[in-house]
């Protein structure tokens, strides 16, 4: 069944997995190797979830009617390492 709900689940969980790597694998082999073709590859991919990520978290806002409070913790999710794990757990129980 492929719900919206699903849907970001899925997405959330490829952009924090997007964001692990490029935060913990690509940035230190750029700045301790001098070797950016890591940030290259994995830039524009994590960019695109990202941006995908925001879009769904915005349409299922207005689909749930998701007050201020939660709809700002989805979007702080995106930017802290792991959060998105934590934010797909909680929408799993949900």
């Amino acid at each position: 069944m492929f719900s919206f709900i699903n849907i970001f689940r899925i997405v959330a969980f490829l952009e924090g997995v997007s964001y692990i790597l490029l935060l913990f694998i690509a940035t230190p082999i750029k700045y301790l190797k001098d070797d950016p073709q890591y940030v290259k590859m994995l830039g524009m991919p994590h960019g695109l979830l990202f941006i995908l990520y925001i879009i769904l978290a915005l349409m299922l806002k207005q689909e749930n009617n998701w007050f201020k409070t939660n709809i700002k913790s989805v979007l702080l999710a995106a930017i802290i390492p792991f959060g998105t794990f934590m934010l797909e757990r909680k929408l799993a129980k949900a």
